[in-house]
């Protein structure tokens, strides 16, 4: 049997890897891959106006037009905590953020909450904040 430790480690793991896979489906302009990572009902919120993004289809549009820009931002996502629930099959993600591309830079910090659904973390919501 698994202890409640090993769990959280493997869960916290599993998270890293799939925050890794988000970063490189944005560099890499691949839509489907981030597809993969959101939950259905999934929330962003972003970092400067606060513009609310419900749902994964809306977010894959948002982000196929960000993808088609010709000088487009590129995000990266720097976990720096994360906390498993001991009770709900559910994690906590703290970390930085950075956006850079056609000469603008922006960065600030980040949270969001992830789900294990069918053996997947999946995001369910996340709040940027801009602060440089």
């Amino acid at each position: 049997m698994e202890n409640l430790a090993d769990g959280n480690v493997a869960a916290e793991l599993a998270i890293r890897i799939r925050r890794a896979g988000f970063n490189r489906a944005i560099a890499e302009g691949d839509a489907g891959a981030i597809a993969g990572v959101l939950a259905k009902q999934a929330v962003l919120v972003t970092g400067s106006d606060s513009m609310v993004i419900a749902g994964r289809a809306e977010q894959l549009r948002v982000w196929k037009r960000e993808f088609a820009a010709r000088e487009r931002m590129v995000y990266v996502r720097t976990p720096e905590r994360i906390a498993v629930s001991r009770v709900e099959p559910v994690a906590l993600e703290l970390g930085r953020w950075e956006g850079s591309g056609g000469g603008l830079v922006a960065s600030g910090e980040y949270s969001a909450k992830w789900r294990e659904l069918g053996g997947e973390w999946v995001i369910e919501a996340e709040v940027f904040v801009t602060l440089a």
